[in-house]
Protein backbone atom coordinates (compact mmCIF):
# COMPACT_ATOMS: atom_id res chain seq x y z
CA UNK A 1 0.00 0.00 0.00
CA UNK A 2 1.59 3.44 -1.00
CA UNK A 3 0.51 6.25 1.55
CA UNK A 4 1.32 9.78 1.59
CA UNK A 5 3.42 11.41 3.90
CA UNK A 6 0.74 11.94 6.77
CA UNK A 7 0.07 15.22 8.61
CA UNK A 8 0.44 14.99 11.92
CA UNK A 9 -2.87 14.12 13.96
CA UNK A 10 -5.23 16.24 16.43
CA UNK A 11 -4.38 16.13 19.80
CA UNK A 12 -5.01 17.53 23.20
CA UNK A 13 -3.31 20.52 24.51
CA UNK A 14 -1.34 20.67 27.81
CA UNK A 15 -3.65 23.44 28.31
CA UNK A 16 -6.55 21.59 28.26
CA UNK A 17 -4.93 18.42 30.38
CA UNK A 18 -4.52 21.09 32.95
CA UNK A 19 -8.43 22.65 32.71
CA UNK A 20 -9.49 18.80 33.02
CA UNK A 21 -8.01 18.43 36.39
CA UNK A 22 -9.27 22.05 37.35
CA UNK A 23 -12.89 21.35 36.79
CA UNK A 24 -12.36 18.12 38.26
CA UNK A 25 -11.00 20.21 41.62
CA UNK A 26 -14.41 22.10 40.56
CA UNK A 27 -16.63 19.27 41.14
CA UNK A 28 -14.27 17.65 43.94
CA UNK A 29 -14.86 20.86 45.94
CA UNK A 30 -19.04 20.77 44.89
CA UNK A 31 -19.35 17.06 46.08
CA UNK A 32 -17.17 17.72 49.01
CA UNK A 33 -14.56 14.98 47.69
CA UNK A 34 -10.96 15.27 49.57
CA UNK A 35 -8.93 12.53 46.77
CA UNK A 36 -10.17 11.46 43.50
CA UNK A 37 -7.96 8.68 42.46
CA UNK A 38 -9.19 7.01 38.49
CA UNK A 39 -7.99 4.40 37.79
CA UNK A 40 -7.46 2.55 34.17
CA UNK A 41 -5.80 -1.13 32.49
CA UNK A 42 -5.02 -1.84 29.35
CA UNK A 43 -8.54 -2.61 28.50
CA UNK A 44 -9.86 0.64 29.72
CA UNK A 45 -7.26 3.35 29.29
CA UNK A 46 -10.11 6.27 29.41
CA UNK A 47 -9.67 7.79 33.18
CA UNK A 48 -6.47 7.69 33.44
CA UNK A 49 -5.71 9.04 29.79
CA UNK A 50 -8.30 11.75 30.24
CA UNK A 51 -5.93 13.40 33.19
CA UNK A 52 -2.75 12.40 31.62
CA UNK A 53 -2.40 10.84 28.15
CA UNK A 54 -0.67 8.17 29.66
CA UNK A 55 -1.56 5.07 28.07
CA UNK A 56 -1.35 1.95 30.54
CA UNK A 57 -0.16 -1.08 28.80
CA UNK A 58 0.38 -4.41 30.51
CA UNK A 59 0.04 -2.62 34.49
CA UNK A 60 -2.67 -0.79 35.75
CA UNK A 61 -2.79 3.10 36.35
CA UNK A 62 -4.23 5.80 38.01
CA UNK A 63 -4.72 9.30 39.05
CA UNK A 64 -5.29 11.07 42.14
CA UNK A 65 -6.34 14.60 42.43
CA UNK A 66 -6.19 16.50 45.46
CA UNK A 67 -7.25 20.22 45.75
CA UNK A 68 -3.49 20.83 45.66
CA UNK A 69 -2.56 18.92 42.50
CA UNK A 70 -2.34 15.96 40.65
CA UNK A 71 -0.17 12.74 40.52
CA UNK A 72 0.33 9.70 37.95
CA UNK A 73 0.35 6.76 39.58
CA UNK A 74 1.81 3.59 38.08
CA UNK A 75 3.53 0.35 37.87
CA UNK A 76 6.74 -0.74 38.88
CA UNK A 77 7.70 -1.01 35.44
CA UNK A 78 6.45 2.10 33.73
CA UNK A 79 8.72 4.63 34.79
CA UNK A 80 10.86 5.91 31.81
CA UNK A 81 7.61 5.30 30.00
CA UNK A 82 5.26 7.28 31.90
CA UNK A 83 8.08 10.21 32.40
CA UNK A 84 8.35 10.63 28.27
CA UNK A 85 4.17 10.21 27.98
CA UNK A 86 2.65 11.66 30.83
CA UNK A 87 1.15 15.51 31.01
CA UNK A 88 1.53 15.03 34.62
CA UNK A 89 5.17 16.06 36.15
CA UNK A 90 4.78 13.94 39.21
CA UNK A 91 4.69 10.44 39.12
CA UNK A 92 4.67 7.57 41.64
CA UNK A 93 5.71 4.16 41.62
CA UNK A 94 2.84 2.14 43.79
CA UNK A 95 3.33 -2.07 43.56
CA UNK A 96 -0.82 -1.86 43.80
CA UNK A 97 -0.58 -1.22 40.15
CA UNK A 98 1.80 -4.13 39.35
CA UNK A 99 0.71 -5.83 36.55
CA UNK A 100 -1.48 -9.48 36.60
CA UNK A 101 1.93 -11.85 36.72
CA UNK A 102 2.36 -10.35 39.90
CA UNK A 103 5.80 -9.72 40.39
CA UNK A 104 7.26 -8.99 43.88
CA UNK A 105 9.80 -6.31 42.73
CA UNK A 106 11.97 -7.35 45.56
CA UNK A 107 14.64 -4.16 46.13
CA UNK A 108 12.87 -1.72 43.66
CA UNK A 109 11.85 1.44 45.57
CA UNK A 110 8.23 2.13 45.38
CA UNK A 111 5.26 4.69 47.01
CA UNK A 112 2.25 4.24 48.96
CA UNK A 113 -0.96 5.49 48.83
CA UNK A 114 -0.47 7.35 52.10
CA UNK A 115 2.54 8.89 51.10
CA UNK A 116 1.46 10.21 47.72
CA UNK A 117 -2.11 11.66 49.25
CA UNK A 118 0.52 13.60 51.39
CA UNK A 119 2.33 14.78 48.88
CA UNK A 120 -0.95 16.41 47.88
CA UNK A 121 -1.62 17.78 50.93
CA UNK A 122 -4.37 15.11 52.37
CA UNK A 123 -2.85 13.13 55.19
CA UNK A 124 -6.04 11.75 56.42
CA UNK A 125 -8.49 11.97 53.55
CA UNK A 126 -13.04 11.63 54.95
CA UNK A 127 -13.95 11.02 51.27
CA UNK A 128 -12.29 9.08 48.42
CA UNK A 129 -13.97 9.24 45.44
CA UNK A 130 -13.11 6.13 42.92
CA UNK A 131 -13.45 6.55 39.34
CA UNK A 132 -13.14 3.72 37.28
CA UNK A 133 -14.46 2.02 39.56
CA UNK A 134 -15.52 -1.67 37.71
CA UNK A 135 -11.65 -1.33 36.86
CA UNK A 136 -10.42 -0.65 40.32
CA UNK A 137 -9.21 -4.21 41.30
CA UNK A 138 -9.44 -5.52 44.91
CA UNK A 139 -5.65 -5.16 45.59
CA UNK A 140 -6.19 -1.22 45.16
CA UNK A 141 -9.42 -1.17 47.31
CA UNK A 142 -8.18 -3.29 49.91
CA UNK A 143 -4.99 -1.50 50.59
CA UNK A 144 -6.98 1.70 50.23
CA UNK A 145 -9.19 0.51 53.45
CA UNK A 146 -6.24 -0.71 55.24
CA UNK A 147 -4.71 2.57 55.14
CA UNK A 148 -7.59 4.60 55.70
CA UNK A 149 -10.10 2.70 58.02
CA UNK A 150 -12.28 5.47 58.75
CA UNK A 151 -12.59 6.99 54.95
CA UNK A 152 -15.78 6.67 53.31
CA UNK A 153 -14.54 5.49 49.62
CA UNK A 154 -17.59 5.86 46.98
CA UNK A 155 -17.84 5.64 43.45
CA UNK A 156 -16.94 8.68 41.73
CA UNK A 157 -17.90 7.42 37.96
CA UNK A 158 -20.96 9.95 37.86
CA UNK A 159 -18.36 13.05 38.30
CA UNK A 160 -16.37 11.64 35.75
CA UNK A 161 -19.83 11.62 33.05
CA UNK A 162 -19.73 14.96 34.06
CA UNK A 163 -16.43 15.78 33.01
CA UNK A 164 -16.19 13.65 29.72
CA UNK A 165 -19.96 13.99 28.28
CA UNK A 166 -19.54 16.72 26.42
CA UNK A 167 -16.51 17.04 23.96
CA UNK A 168 -14.07 19.81 23.32
CA UNK A 169 -13.29 21.28 19.88
CA UNK A 170 -9.88 18.87 20.16
CA UNK A 171 -11.84 16.03 21.22
CA UNK A 172 -14.37 16.24 18.20
CA UNK A 173 -11.08 16.78 16.21
CA UNK A 174 -9.77 13.64 16.89
CA UNK A 175 -13.20 11.48 16.28
CA UNK A 176 -13.83 13.27 13.38
CA UNK A 177 -9.76 12.02 12.39
CA UNK A 178 -10.82 8.71 14.10
CA UNK A 179 -13.75 8.19 12.03
CA UNK A 180 -11.94 9.42 8.47
CA UNK A 181 -9.76 6.90 8.88
CA UNK A 182 -12.00 4.04 9.59
CA UNK A 183 -13.85 5.35 6.46
CA UNK A 184 -10.71 4.87 4.59
CA UNK A 185 -10.42 1.21 6.40
CA UNK A 186 -13.95 0.43 4.96
CA UNK A 187 -13.16 1.29 1.54
CA UNK A 188 -9.77 -0.90 1.68
CA UNK A 189 -12.01 -4.14 2.94
CA UNK A 190 -14.66 -3.55 0.88
CA UNK A 191 -12.83 -3.57 -2.34
CA UNK A 192 -10.46 -7.02 -1.64
CA UNK A 193 -12.82 -9.07 0.99
CA UNK A 194 -13.91 -12.13 -1.01
CA UNK A 195 -15.17 -15.55 -0.58
CA UNK A 196 -12.33 -17.80 0.78
CA UNK A 197 -10.43 -15.77 2.66
CA UNK A 198 -10.70 -16.24 6.19
CA UNK A 199 -11.81 -13.91 8.61
CA UNK A 200 -8.44 -12.90 10.61
CA UNK A 201 -7.20 -12.47 7.07
CA UNK A 202 -9.51 -9.75 6.21
CA UNK A 203 -8.59 -7.77 9.64
CA UNK A 204 -4.97 -7.76 8.61
CA UNK A 205 -6.34 -5.96 5.30
CA UNK A 206 -8.26 -3.44 8.09
CA UNK A 207 -5.04 -3.07 10.00
CA UNK A 208 -2.29 -2.30 7.24
CA UNK A 209 -5.11 0.12 5.93
CA UNK A 210 -5.96 1.61 9.55
CA UNK A 211 -1.87 1.88 10.43
CA UNK A 212 -0.52 3.55 7.19
CA UNK A 213 -3.84 6.07 7.55
CA UNK A 214 -2.65 7.84 10.88
CA UNK A 215 -4.71 5.55 13.32
CA UNK A 216 -2.24 5.00 16.48
CA UNK A 217 -4.30 1.90 16.95
CA UNK A 218 -7.99 0.17 16.16
CA UNK A 219 -10.41 1.56 18.16
CA UNK A 220 -11.48 -1.75 19.23
CA UNK A 221 -10.63 -5.42 18.14
CA UNK A 222 -12.23 -5.37 14.52
CA UNK A 223 -15.13 -7.50 13.83
CA UNK A 224 -15.07 -9.44 10.25
CA UNK A 225 -17.55 -12.06 11.64
CA UNK A 226 -19.31 -14.13 9.05
CA UNK A 227 -22.00 -16.63 8.82
CA UNK A 228 -23.31 -17.44 12.07
CA UNK A 229 -20.36 -15.67 14.02
CA UNK A 230 -22.52 -11.89 12.26
CA UNK A 231 -24.95 -12.12 15.19
CA UNK A 232 -22.07 -12.40 17.82
CA UNK A 233 -23.01 -8.62 19.35
CA UNK A 234 -19.83 -8.86 21.30
CA UNK A 235 -17.03 -11.72 19.28
CA UNK A 236 -13.56 -12.08 17.51
CA UNK A 237 -12.61 -12.62 14.33
CA UNK A 238 -11.62 -16.63 13.55
CA UNK A 239 -9.71 -18.83 10.76
CA UNK A 240 -13.10 -19.30 9.61
CA UNK A 241 -13.16 -19.18 5.80
CA UNK A 242 -15.60 -16.51 4.40
CA UNK A 243 -18.29 -18.69 1.99
CA UNK A 244 -20.42 -17.25 -0.79
CA UNK A 245 -23.84 -16.06 0.19
CA UNK A 246 -23.25 -15.09 3.75
CA UNK A 247 -23.95 -12.13 5.79
CA UNK A 248 -20.39 -10.41 7.10
CA UNK A 249 -20.77 -7.78 10.10
CA UNK A 250 -17.77 -5.21 9.67
CA UNK A 251 -16.77 -3.11 12.82
CA UNK A 252 -13.77 -1.16 11.69
CA UNK A 253 -12.53 1.72 14.31
CA UNK A 254 -9.34 4.04 14.49
CA UNK A 255 -8.02 5.63 17.37
CA UNK A 256 -6.48 8.79 17.29
CA UNK A 257 -4.99 10.52 19.74
CA UNK A 258 -6.57 8.43 22.54
CA UNK A 259 -10.02 8.73 20.61
CA UNK A 260 -12.11 5.73 19.03
CA UNK A 261 -14.44 5.86 16.35
CA UNK A 262 -16.24 2.67 14.63
CA UNK A 263 -17.77 1.90 11.70
CA UNK A 264 -20.45 -0.89 11.07
CA UNK A 265 -22.15 -1.98 8.66
CA UNK A 266 -23.70 -5.57 6.88
CA UNK A 267 -22.20 -7.18 3.60
CA UNK A 268 -23.03 -10.24 1.81
CA UNK A 269 -20.07 -11.80 -0.45
CA UNK A 270 -23.04 -12.61 -3.14
CA UNK A 271 -26.99 -12.35 -3.12
CA UNK A 272 -28.67 -12.02 0.13
CA UNK A 273 -31.74 -14.18 0.55
CA UNK A 274 -35.08 -12.66 0.74
CA UNK A 275 -35.15 -13.24 4.44
CA UNK A 276 -31.95 -11.68 4.77
CA UNK A 277 -32.56 -8.96 2.84
CA UNK A 278 -35.28 -8.24 4.81
CA UNK A 279 -33.68 -8.07 8.13
CA UNK A 280 -31.11 -6.04 6.44
CA UNK A 281 -33.42 -3.62 5.39
CA UNK A 282 -34.92 -2.85 8.64
CA UNK A 283 -31.64 -2.13 10.16
CA UNK A 284 -30.87 0.37 7.96
CA UNK A 285 -34.60 2.07 8.39
CA UNK A 286 -34.15 1.70 12.66
CA UNK A 287 -30.87 3.27 12.22
CA UNK A 288 -31.78 5.85 9.60
CA UNK A 289 -34.70 6.79 12.25
CA UNK A 290 -32.47 6.44 15.03
CA UNK A 291 -30.24 9.74 13.43
CA UNK A 292 -33.49 11.65 12.36
CA UNK A 293 -34.69 11.42 16.45
CA UNK A 294 -31.18 12.54 18.15
CA UNK A 295 -31.64 16.06 18.80
CA UNK A 296 -30.56 18.66 21.76
CA UNK A 297 -32.67 18.62 24.09
CA UNK A 298 -35.12 15.26 23.21
CA UNK A 299 -34.58 12.76 26.67
CA UNK A 300 -33.00 9.47 25.70
CA UNK A 301 -35.50 7.08 27.63
CA UNK A 302 -37.74 8.48 24.63
CA UNK A 303 -35.33 8.08 21.53
CA UNK A 304 -34.70 4.53 23.17
CA UNK A 305 -38.45 4.08 24.14
CA UNK A 306 -39.14 5.04 20.42
CA UNK A 307 -36.49 2.64 18.83
CA UNK A 308 -37.65 -0.55 20.77
CA UNK A 309 -41.37 0.39 20.07
CA UNK A 310 -40.30 0.25 16.25
CA UNK A 311 -38.54 -3.25 16.39
CA UNK A 312 -42.58 -4.11 17.58
CA UNK A 313 -44.54 -2.52 15.39
CA UNK A 314 -42.14 -3.55 12.19
CA UNK A 315 -42.07 -7.44 13.44
CA UNK A 316 -38.75 -7.43 14.59
CA UNK A 317 -39.19 -7.43 18.40
CA UNK A 318 -37.19 -11.29 18.74
CA UNK A 319 -34.52 -9.50 16.68
CA UNK A 320 -33.81 -6.99 19.13
CA UNK A 321 -31.08 -7.13 21.52
CA UNK A 322 -30.19 -3.26 23.20
CA UNK A 323 -30.20 -0.11 21.57
CA UNK A 324 -30.49 2.60 20.56
CA UNK A 325 -27.09 4.28 21.02
CA UNK A 326 -23.94 4.90 23.60
CA UNK A 327 -21.43 7.32 24.20
CA UNK A 328 -18.28 7.45 22.34
CA UNK A 329 -15.00 9.17 23.14
CA UNK A 330 -11.61 7.73 24.86
CA UNK A 331 -13.75 4.46 24.69
CA UNK A 332 -15.41 3.28 21.92
CA UNK A 333 -18.30 2.46 23.96
CA UNK A 334 -18.72 4.82 26.92
CA UNK A 335 -21.33 6.36 29.27
CA UNK A 336 -23.66 7.54 28.95
CA UNK A 337 -25.75 4.75 27.64
CA UNK A 338 -28.96 5.47 26.20
CA UNK A 339 -31.81 3.28 27.62
CA UNK A 340 -35.08 3.44 28.57
CA UNK A 341 -34.10 4.28 32.08
CA UNK A 342 -31.95 7.04 31.03
CA UNK A 343 -32.61 10.07 33.17
CA UNK A 344 -30.65 12.83 30.84
CA UNK A 345 -31.31 15.04 27.90
CA UNK A 346 -29.37 15.21 25.07
CA UNK A 347 -26.89 18.29 24.84
CA UNK A 348 -24.93 19.99 21.92
CA UNK A 349 -21.40 17.93 22.04
CA UNK A 350 -22.67 15.33 23.54
CA UNK A 351 -20.78 12.56 20.55
CA UNK A 352 -22.59 9.04 20.16
CA UNK A 353 -22.17 5.73 18.50
CA UNK A 354 -25.71 5.03 16.59
CA UNK A 355 -25.67 1.29 17.22
CA UNK A 356 -27.69 -0.58 15.39
CA UNK A 357 -27.99 -4.49 16.56
CA UNK A 358 -29.95 -7.12 15.11
CA UNK A 359 -29.68 -10.65 16.25
CA UNK A 360 -31.06 -13.89 14.70
CA UNK A 361 -30.28 -17.68 15.14
CA UNK A 362 -28.45 -18.13 11.65
CA UNK A 363 -26.71 -14.55 11.74
CA UNK A 364 -26.99 -11.03 12.52
CA UNK A 365 -26.03 -7.54 11.36
CA UNK A 366 -25.09 -3.63 13.23
CA UNK A 367 -25.19 -0.60 11.45
CA UNK A 368 -22.63 1.90 13.28
CA UNK A 369 -21.63 5.70 12.73
CA UNK A 370 -20.29 8.09 14.98
CA UNK A 371 -21.65 11.57 15.98
CA UNK A 372 -22.35 14.57 17.81
CA UNK A 373 -25.60 16.37 19.20
CA UNK A 374 -26.62 19.34 17.54
CA UNK A 375 -29.67 21.17 18.44
CA UNK A 376 -30.88 20.34 14.98
CA UNK A 377 -29.88 17.39 13.28
CA UNK A 378 -27.13 14.78 14.63
CA UNK A 379 -23.63 15.94 12.73
CA UNK A 380 -22.66 12.32 11.87
CA UNK A 381 -18.57 12.17 11.92
CA UNK A 382 -19.38 9.47 9.32
CA UNK A 383 -21.79 8.15 7.01
CA UNK A 384 -20.66 7.17 3.29
CA UNK A 385 -21.48 3.22 3.94
CA UNK A 386 -25.22 3.48 4.51
CA UNK A 387 -26.62 1.47 1.70
CA UNK A 388 -26.54 -2.04 1.09
CA UNK A 389 -23.58 -4.36 -0.03
CA UNK A 390 -24.22 -7.25 -2.10
CA UNK A 391 -20.50 -7.67 -3.42
CA UNK A 392 -20.64 -10.19 -6.18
Amino acid sequence: MTTATLAAPPKISTEEFKKRIERAQQLMREQDIDILLVNSNEADAANVRYFSDYWTLFEMAGVAISQQGAALLIGPESGEYARDRSEIPDIYKLVEYRESADPQYPGVPVSTFESVFEALGIKEPKRIGIGGYLVTTITVMDCLRNAFPNTAIGNADPLMLQLRSIKSPAELACLEKACHISDIAVETILGQIQPGMTEQQAVGIVQEALYANGAEYEGHPTYILSGRSSSHAISRPTPKVMEKGELVQLNIGARVSGYSSSVGLPICLGKMTDDMRQLVEFGLEAHEQTIKWLQGGTPASKISEDYHQLFVDRGFKDNFLYGPCHGLGLMEVEQPWMEETSTYNLQPNMTFQVDTFLQGPHYGLRWENGGRVTKGAFDLFSGKYRRIFELE
